[in-house]
């Protein structure tokens, strides 16, 4: 059941519109430490935005490093985050998700590392002219998707989340179950033994007379 939840998560994240960035679920294993790298120009505005779908208390490390590895932006044991900036210099910029303070307990980690502006409607806006008024309703109705993708991908991780979370607790309450019905059984019979001892000694004792 596990594997087929995580498989999902990760198809989900495949349905997703192909963009100018890096957007994807990964699952990050305890002990461990895993790095993502993209090329961006100087001024170009970027987002890095972070979740812990599943795994321990949600908590995970972040650091981006520009390309002198200064570091940009650092959190440490967060459920999720979001960061823009705008680089001042030209390079390789590095993004870090380290679970190594935890030892059994994997991650699964939703990241969108969005860079520049969101792509145009193809065919609009390409000539020297201005827009007519069905190129800029198309284009408007292009930019009003794209937030509803938005909006759905979020909706998706916290139902994914609150999916695993209410599994947990179903697992968690079986396993009291199956304890208090040993138990009860336990007792039951210790019970029956301590009584049947009981009559054995009288019988004993009568026997003895």
């Amino acid at each position: 059941m596990e594997i087929v939840w995580l498989t999902m998560v990760v198809v989900m994240a495949s349905w997703l519109p192909p963009t100018a960035a890096v957007e994807l679920t990964f699952e990050l294993p305890d002990n461990a430490k895993e790095c993502f790298y993209e090329e961006i120009e100087k001024g170009t505005e970027s987002t890095l935005e972070f979740q812990v779908v599943t795994g321990g208390h949600y908590d995970v490390d972040v650091v981006l490093e520009g390309p002198s590895r200064q570091i940009l932006y650092r959190e440490m044991k967060q459920q999720y985050g979001q960061f823009q900036f705008t680089p001042e210099i030209s390079g390789t910029y590095q993004v870090c998700f380290s679970n190594e303070f935890s030892t059994f307990s994997h991650k699964l980690i939703y990241v969108d590392f969005q860079v520049g502006d969101e792509p145009r409607l193809p065919g609009v806006g390409e000539q020297f002219t201005a827009m007519t008024q069905m190129e800029s309703s198309s284009q408007k109705i292009h930019e009003d998707l794209n937030s509803v993708i938005d909006y759905q991908t979020h909706h998706r991780l916290r139902e994914a989340q609150g999916r695993k979370s209410a599994e947990d607790l179903n697992e968690r309450v079986l396993f009291w179950a199956v304890g208090e019905t040993l138990g009860i059984l336990v007792i039951a019979v210790g019970q029956v033994m301590v009584l049947k001892n009981f009559f054995a000694d009288k019988k004993t004792n009568q026997a003895a007379y």
